[in-house]
């Protein structure tokens, strides 16, 4: 499994544009890490996407795209700092954390 995360918008939003997407290969992680990121996938991809906005918020509000691609398949889940459900965040942060292009 590929998991690629994609930032857009927000302050820093013209230097995000220059910036790839962050990526973590599940066939390059320990056994652990990867059945980690497999069942934050799968928790993520299950979830419904948060639709209830945050109010108060403005341009500073990022937008994350997370890709993965696994068996052939491609799933892409999009979501805000506004409108995130919590698996989402999870997967989210993990990815943060552990990928390759920060």
């Amino acid at each position: 499994m590929k998991a690629s995360l994609a930032r857009h918008g927000g302050i820093a939003a013209a230097i995000n544009l220059r910036l790839p997407p962050r990526v973590v290969d599940s066939d390059a992680l320990p056994k652990a890490a990867a059945e980690e990121l497999i069942r934050l996938a799968a928790a993520a991809k299950a979830a419904p996407a948060a639709t209830e906005e945050k109010p108060g918020r403005g341009a500073d509000v990022i937008a994350y795209t997370i890709t993965i691609e696994e068996d052939g398949t491609r799933t892409v889940l999009k979501q805000s700092d506004t409108a995130m459900s919590p698996a989402f965040d999870a997967l989210r942060r993990w990815l943060e954390k552990h990928s390759v292009g920060k």
